[in-house]
């Protein structure tokens, strides 16, 4: 395995943490990540399975952080996380026939809407209002949360928002939101991992270096968010969101 340079090396520390310490709590670390491994030369596919290779050791830190303070719904989770990797590993062998930019525009409205709804409904997600799923809504979040999963696998960008704003629907408050998103999260990049490995499409001379920035930013960023609570979460997933909306935006005209 060739080692990286000096100027490299620190490059993928630098925004391997911080895009870390963002999607530890709202997602969208993507944003930051995926470009840092295309800038140092990676093809989009290959930057695509580093990218997760490297994000599911920041994943497990806040997924671990999460579950120690006592945040995250075991009982739901415990449902969910397989159907989140078994959609991720679907989708990681869809998008090697189809072209993922296909969705990009549909991403873009339902995230303008996600987005929207956040801003105007000032006092959704103060209050934990969670008291368990009937048979029918855990039914329906399995659902959601296997497509999800696929769309992470498929696509990537936003699927940490759309999972938060899933589990702001069902009752949570944004951070108790944050912490089981988080655990949704890590089932979908796990298993992306495993398939994108399995396909040879991981440079692990970038994924390792930007992998361990990442553990230090998921520890930092969940810590932080469990701190400071849902007045720090709420505005942060409406900065990320309204970032990555531009993002796609441009990608979609630019």
């Amino acid at each position: 395995m060739e080692f990286l340079d000096l100027g490299t090396t620190a490059f993928l520390l630098f925004f391997g943490f911080m895009a870390a310490f963002i999607d530890s709590v709202v997602g969208g670390g993507g944003l930051i990540s995926v470009p840092a491994l295309l800038w140092t030369g990676l093809p989009p596919v290959m930057a695509l399975g580093t990218n997760k290779c490297a994000a599911v050791m920041g994943a497990l830190t806040s997924f671990i952080t999460f579950v120690r303070s006592g945040k995250v719904d075991v009982y739901l989770m415990k449902r969910l996380f397989p159907l989140s990797f078994i959609g991720s590993a679907l989708g990681v062998f869809v998008v090697q026939m189809v072209p993922p930019d296909i969705l990009r525009p549909l991403v873009i409205v339902m995230l303008i809407g996600v987005l929207l709804y956040s801003i105007f409904k000032k006092d959704w997600g103060k209050e934990n209002k969670y008291a368990g799923m009937s048979t029918r809504l855990l039914l329906l979040s399995g659902v959601v949360a296997f497509s999800l999963g696929f769309y992470d696998g498929f696509f990537g960008p936003g699927a940490g928002s759309f999972m938060l704003f899933g589990l702001l629907m069902v009752g949570f408050d944004f951070l108790g939101a944050a912490a089981n998103a988080r655990t949704l999260n890590f089932a979908s990049n796990l298993s992306a991992v495993i398939f994108f490995g399995a396909c040879g499409l991981i440079d692990f001379t970038h994924a390792i270096p930007m992998g361990l920035a990442m553990i230090a930013g998921a520890y930092c960023g969940a810590n932080m968010a469990l701190k400071k609570g849902v007045g720090y979460v709420r505005p942060l997933f409406i900065i990320i969101t309204t970032i990555l909306i531009g993002k796609l935006v441009y990608g979609l005209f630019f």
